[in-house]
């Protein structure tokens, strides 16, 4: 709701706007700058400091293309989002503005975005799984309900694919996507694949293109996380994908630069990891209600740059996705023990035997590269190599259930080993190998 506008600002410097007097905010209230005469939006500031004759404000991206004339917008845009059920299947902005050329939404409430610390007490322990069709997940590091988890990835790897992917087969009540500086090109990949998915009637798309306010992408993960724990406090699981944190992060930096933040490494601020965990945190499985769930890709040159270094602290595991293919050795969830004891009997042993099968085989592989690995076994071992990495590596095609991805487990160890060769035991041997 619009409170009030100020026409005229006293000083501008290169970070910092003053209007005189107290235009009616408190301590870092975030206002919205507009173009004198066309009433365009320009920027965002924030009260920082507040006396009886004047009040300052430091805007977010710098003051260049500011005038005395600027109007000064007081309302509850930057803090706060509309809510509804009738949000989905829809497109926004980064400010939460209906951003798909349809019909505007009259919202049931407004839902604050400053994400404020959830109480440790209403924190369940996470206990269930968050099934998503692709095998290379489900059967070797389920993602648990509640779960923070990154998607590594180089910046030509098709992780926005592997994203949507994701939203066509997971079986959550609600998907919010949330991108930072897509190519239009990509968000309308993500609209269609969610249409023919038969997802889209339970997603809900924030999207901050490219071209778009650095602002708006900035205030984009606040945004749908501050939706997203409307509707896990109304009883929803809750799985909220995020692309890309690094460009959110480049975004960070930025405005910090235009604050004259004292940089730390790369020029990142030194708040990065605080803020980073900030956004992460928001998932939880939350005691009398839903679960919010967090999958955040994060492009990258190096583990050791800023943002995935920091990323790697704060949350649970992560998936890497290297040459298109989801690599078992390079990725991990921590919290897959909490789920996985509980599903068919044979999950457990035949994710551990094949892992080590192919780490067996990845040394073989090693050792072929230098004319070794000739003895019959070894051949075995490169063969199954080539077959898992097509098959279990491979995160893209239809969506397959659990009970489907073991058995077809099962189908690639019996094309290349005796069952004594696969140390699975005989129980579950004598269960299954005959079984598929």
């Amino acid at each position: 709701m619009i409170r009030k506008e100020i026409s005229k600002i006293s000083e501008i410097g290169k970070a910092l706007i003053s209007v005189e007097g107290n235009p009616g905010v408190a301590l870092n209230h975030v206002v919205e700058l507009l173009e004198a005469d066309t009433n365009q939006s320009l920027s965002f500031a924030k009260a920082i400091n507040i006396s009886e004759n004047s009040t300052r404000f430091q805007v977010f991206n710098g003051t260049q293309g500011l005038s005395t004339h600027t109007k000064i917008r007081m309302h509850e845009v930057p803090l706060t989002a509309g809510f509804s059920y009738n949000m989905l299947g829809r497109s926004f902005d980064g400010v939460g503005n209906v951003a798909d050329g349809g019909p505007e939404i009259i919202f049931e409430k407004e839902v604050s975005t400053r994400l404020d610390t959830l109480n440790p007490t209403v924190r369940l322990v996470p206990k269930q799984a968050l099934w998503t069709g692709i095998p290379m997940i489900d059967v070797f590091n389920t993602l648990v309900k509640s779960q923070k988890i990154p998607i590594f990835a180089g910046p030509t790897e098709p992780y926005n694919r592997l994203l949507s992917q994701i939203a066509q087969g997971a079986q959550a009540d609600i998907i919010i996507f949330a991108g930072i500086g897509l190519k239009f090109d990509e968000y309308q990949y993500f609209k269609e694949q969610l249409s023919q998915s038969g997802n889209i009637d339970k997603t809900i798309m924030f999207t901050h293109l490219a071209g778009d306010s650095q602002i708006k992408g900035l205030m984009l993960p606040d945004v749908a996380l501050g939706v997203a724990r409307e509707f896990a406090d109304q009883g929803k699981d809750v799985l909220v994908l995020l692309t890309d944190m690094t460009n959110w992060s480049n975004i960070l930096r930025n405005v910090a630069n235009y604050q004259d933040q004292i940089p730390s490494l790369q020029g990142y601020p030194g708040s990065l990891y605080s803020e980073l965990a900030k956004r992460y945190e928001v998932a939880a499985d939350i005691e009398g209600a839903g679960s919010i769930t967090i999958i955040g890709a994060t492009t990258l040159e190096s583990l050791e740059d800023p943002v995935p270094d920091n990323t790697g602290y704060i949350t649970e595991g992560q998936f890497f996705l290297e040459n298109g293919k989801l690599k078992l050795a390079r990725s991990l969830s921590r919290l897959k023990q909490q789920v996985n004891g509980a599903t068919r009997n044979d999950h457990r042993p035949i994710m551990t035997v094949m892992a080590s099968l192919l780490a067996d085989a990845e040394k073989a592989y090693e050792a072929a590269e230098v004319g070794a690995a000739n003895d019959a076994f070894s051949q075995k071992l490169l063969r199954y190599r080539e077959d898992f990495i097509a098959n279990m590596e491979e995160p893209f095609g239809e969506s397959i259930e659990l009970e489907a991805a073991l058995d077809q487990c099962w189908q690639i160890l019996k094309r290349h080993f005796k069952p004594t060769e696969t140390g699975l035991s005989k129980k579950l041997i004598d269960e299954y190998w005959n079984k598929n």
